[in-house]
């Protein structure tokens, strides 16, 4: 095999989450074939009962009009974000955010006495959603010319994360985990937590120079 010239190109970060979310729902499908419990994987209250669904509530998912959904929104969003960060970044980030939205959501409910299972990816979605909603080049652009009291900037953002909350609501919707996601996202996005070393010496660069 001749391979000069030959490159090696990465798998996407994004088409690479779609398929493990694609192989937790295989194997939740398997599980109850066998007589596994239908929430075997989800999250739910006490935590430490079974530590294992912190990180599994946030790719297994029960039907497929509730994966694929998660999946088309991954796609579209994730595609955009890992162009401008690293692999490593973007799959912490997307794990860490749907552990915090999972736990969020079944906590909340615990102490109104309405306790929940949770699973699914649309927790971390919604994380990634808000940090390109805040942390994109035009929002910059706007924060370097306008200055604005920090307590207007955070009531703003739970604003918008409310807002787009209450658009995601309907039956068996976890809206505190859109809502934890959501916020999570915008703070991290105004923070760039997922702009890469060689962007922020570039950045750093850049602003030395002008």
């Amino acid at each position: 095999m001749d391979r000069a010239g030959s490159t090696v190109q990465a798998s996407s970060p994004t088409t690479v989450l779609i398929g493990v979310l694609v192989v937790f729902f295989l194997l939740q499908r398997l599980l109850e074939v066998f007589g596994g419990a239908p929430g075997t994987l989800a999250l739910a209250w006490p935590l430490s009962e079974n530590p294992w669904t912190l990180v599994t509530s946030v790719f297994v998912h029960r039907r497929i009009m509730h994966l694929v959904p998660n999946a088309l929104f991954l796609f579209v969003i994730g595609i955009i974000l890992e162009r401008r960060t690293d692999p490593w970044r973007f799959y912490a980030f997307f794990v860490v955010v749907g552990i915090i939205a999972g736990v969020m959501e079944v906590t909340v409910a615990q102490v109104l006495g309405q306790p929940v299972a949770v699973l699914g990816a649309s927790g971390a979605v919604f994380g990634l959603l808000g940090y390109i909603l805040l942390g994109n080049p035009i929002i910059d652009a706007v924060a370097d010319r306008i200055s604005v009291d920090p307590r207007v900037a955070i009531l703003a953002m739970i604003g918008v994360a409310l807002a787009i909350t209450w658009l995601t609501r309907g039956r068996q919707v976890a809206l505190v985990a859109h809502f934890t996601g959501l916020v999570l996202g915008l703070v991290a996005g105004r923070a760039h937590v997922l702009r890469s070393s060689r962007s922020r010496t570039r950045t750093s660069t850049e602003r030395r120079r002008f």
